[in-house]
């Protein structure tokens, strides 16, 4: 889809609204072709209508450089009327346009009011701590004093020199951060590699710690949040983490930290909060927390409510798997259909994941199957770690060896040693390699039950795996699909 027709269609029902009064503000002709194309998308619900047959309905037989022009003004005038009814909505926004009123006024050498407009966007961006920003207003402060005795330079040179301090302070924990958000979502923590930038990180968050100015300084002190939840994450340190999250939260809150300007942190904290309580197997308080989670979204006319639709949902589908499965599958099929999960692959990923494994836990096998083929197909699967993939690659297997379809089965065995040969030769993935090997021991048996070798190797593996690796890293549990299989057979252990 088209970055217009995108736009467009993504437009709230106000924005759609604004935009209409704001296109009428000066033209007035009968024929707006403009409008006209505006609706055209706004109409479009499932396919976006060629570029052809909106050319050919709006400037038939002229060719496409008028249709080309029409797009170009239509993104410029839908931009310009986004930017006049959100640009109060956040002290950033607003401050960037002052800076651009700012530079509008100082280009025609009114000085005056230009700088009435450079102490506004100041005023903000102190507001809010955005260290970037002020350094662009004190470098404009210090040119300005060239052109009048109204402005001392050293008092602004000062100020860009302690901001400085504090910009590059920021800048440091925010790239660490950065890398280790990504590996976070790139493995979705099905990885067991290692993190070189973990302890960097930590020690500069200790530099941070030891200077009592800034630890002071709201915006480091959910920097360094943020980053000691990295940590602990990434560590699997969940108790820490939820002891850790827990008063840090109440912190922040006594102090009266929680704002608009950083209302995603607050939200993102309650999401952290949420899902180190249920990896803690407090999925009663896990809900508890959720219902918080739900409450914030609302707060500030739901301002960032569809970007945290997913986490919100995501709990309630974590800890119902765990204490009522058949409601955490509605809540998925639902999920299914939902547009905000259909445009993230991702999220995607997520539903029809936990979907197969729900159907798979519940011995619903070809429902299962049929979730395992369409995450194949999906852009987030693709995109997704070589480890991920190659466990959930496993788990249609294990799928398929339920269904008694042995011929697949055979060929998706061969292709996983032929795709992941690399990643099975690494002693991390040495579960997987066994499991593989058990798998095509169990096609192969006449009956396990006159199999002593393979029983004694499948109870190896079970006790081995439950005593030797992380129960977090894997999509399926190996050890109790195999004592299911045991069970099945009536072999005793």
């Amino acid at each position: 889809m088209d970055h217009l027709a995108k736009l467009i269609r993504g437009l709230s029902k106000e924005q759609v609204r604004y935009y209409k009064l704001f296109a009428g503000r000066t033209n007035h002709e009968h024929d707006r072709k403009d409008l006209k194309l505006f609706d055209a998308y706004r109409k479009a619900k499932e396919e976006e209508p060629s570029e052809d047959e909106l050319s050919n309905l709006l400037y038939p037989g002229a060719g496409k450089n008028p249709w080309y022009r029409l797009k170009n003004r239509l993104l410029s005038e839908v931009n310009k009327s986004l930017s006049t009814l959100h640009y109060e909505e956040d002290d950033f926004i607003h401050a960037c346009h002052m800076i651009a009123l700012y530079r509008y006024f100082s280009s025609r050498n009114m000085l005056q009011e230009s700088r009435y407009y450079l102490r506004r966007a100041e005023k903000d961006a102190e507001s809010i701590e955005h260290f970037e920003l002020l350094d662009i207003i004190y470098g404009e402060y210090i040119k300005h004093s060239h052109e009048t005795l109204n402005i001392n330079p050293e008092f602004y040179i000062e100020k860009r020199r302690k901001n400085k301090g504090e910009q590059e302070a920021v800048r440091a924990i925010d790239d660490l951060l950065a890398v280790v958000s990504y590996r976070l979502k790139t493995t979705q923590n099905f990885s067991t590699d290692e993190n070189p930038v973990l302890d960097l990180l930590k020690s500069t968050i200790d530099d941070f710690i030891k200077d009592r100015d800034l630890k002071n300084s709201p915006v480091l002190r959910f920097r360094i949040y943020a980053a000691v939840s990295q940590i602990l994450l990434q560590r699997h340190e969940y108790k820490s983490l939820e002891q850790y999250l827990l008063k840090t939260y109440k912190e922040f809150e006594r102090d009266k930290l929680f704002s608009k300007n950083n209302h995603d942190t607050k939200l993102q904290m309650l999401t952290y909060i949420v899902n180190s309580l249920f990896k803690n197997k407090k999925m009663k308080q896990s809900l508890q927390w959720a219902d918080k989670l739900k409450a914030a979204m609302e707060e500030f006319h739901q301002l960032l409510f569809d970007k945290y639709f997913f986490f919100y949902y995501n709990a309630l589908v974590i800890n119902y798997s765990v204490i009522n499965p058949v409601q955490a599958i509605e809540i998925l099929e639902d999920l299914r259909e939902n547009n905000t999960i259909k445009s993230n692959s991702f999220y995607q990923l997520f539903v029809y994941l936990n979907l197969a494994v729900l159907r798979f836990d519940a011995q619903e096998y070809k429902e299962s199957i049929r979730h395992f083929t369409r995450i194949s197909l999906l852009d987030g699967y693709k995109n997704a770690d070589a480890s991920l993939r190659m466990k959930i690659n496993i788990c249609e297997v294990i799928t398929r060896y339920e269904l008694n379809q042995y011929d697949v089965l055979e060929y998706k065995l061969a292709q996983i040693r032929k795709d992941y040969k690399q990643l099975l030769s690494q002693e991390a993935h040495g579960t997987e390699k066994e499991l593989l090997s058990i798998i095509r021991d169990l096609q192969n048996t006449a009956g396990i039950k006159n199999d002593k070798k393979l029983q004694d190797k499948i109870v190896r593996f079970i006790d081995w795996t439950r005593n030797n690796t992380d129960r977090d890293n894997v999509i399926i549990d190996y050890p109790n699909w195999l004592d299911r299989i045991l069970e099945r057979e009536k072999i005793s252990r």
